[in-house]
């Protein structure tokens, strides 16, 4: 059945999570993430963080259903987005980091289909009407960094050698959540003037340089990939391990804030 809250869709990720556990897939890593920030705007909405709650719900609802969607047609054996076949490509793949695999998710996820999400939110209303709450999520996001950093580096103990590169022009390293959003709101401005074929070949051109930006998320090149491997001998190797540490943690984490 398709999502209608946000409710269904915390259970939804939480058995895709449970999935890839027992899969020891590492299509987890990502699933794991997400559902930290759904349940962190969930609490935001509960709070009155937003103008409209209540459209805010829609928006997560029809946004993370955009990701649910594409797992399961990867599942089922059928073609997602060009932008989410790329992460869910790379997850079978070995030697890419844990940092690599989140940042697919969230390349394919917010470049693309936050956008769309947006336009489809909005109707016949202005788009200018979201803007506000859409960026009040970034807030959130931030709100978030410092524990995605700290589980990344328990699982990932040299990943802080990628500062060694901190100033090449790499996606790997310039790639920003912020400027990701930014992004995705010029797309949803773009997007929202676009009707019939028009609005298709839009979104086709958009999925199209996403995975374009997906790609060289992993084809690094030079110093960086001696980086990259090095960090990588270091990481744990077992994705069932890493996915029940970022979920453990989470859990850990919102049971503190409860009390």
């Amino acid at each position: 059945m398709a999502a209608t809250t946000i409710e269904d869709i915390i259970t939804s990720l939480e058995n895709i999570i449970a999935d890839c556990i027992n899969a020891n897939s590492r299509l987890g890593y990502f699933a794991a993430l997400y559902l930290k920030v759904t349940k962190s705007v969930q609490q935001g909405i509960a709070a009155g963080q937003f103008m409209d709650g209540e459209r805010m719900e829609k928006l997560d609802v029809v946004f993370a259903s955009r990701y649910l969607d594409a797992y399961q047609q990867w599942k089922n054996h059928q073609q997602p987005t060009s932008s989410w076949t790329v992460a869910f490509e790379q997850a079978e793949k070995p030697g890419v980091l844990v940092l690599q695999h989140l940042l697919l998710g969230m390349n394919a996820h917010i470049n693309l289909d936050l956008g769309i999400a947006a336009v489809e939110v909005c109707g016949q209303q202005p788009i200018a009407t979201l803007q506000q709450d859409f960026d009040a999520i970034n807030t959130i996001i931030a709100s978030l960094t410092y524990q995605v950093l700290n589980e990344l580096g328990r699982v990932s103990p040299l990943l802080s050698l990628l500062g060694l590169h901190a100033t090449n022009n790499s996606a790997l390293i310039q790639f920003s959540i912020s400027n990701a959003r930014d992004g995705a709101w010029c797309f949803a401005e773009d997007l929202i003037q676009k009707q019939g074929d028009a609005y298709n070949q839009c979104i086709t051109q958009r999925d199209n340089t996403i995975k374009q930006l997906a790609e060289s998320l992993v084809n690094v090149t030079g110093f960086m990939r001696f980086t990259v491997w090095l960090i990588h001998i270091f990481e744990w190797k077992n994705p069932a391990a890493i996915i029940k540490t970022l979920n453990e943690y989470q859990k850990k984490k919102i049971v503190v804030n409860k009390t």
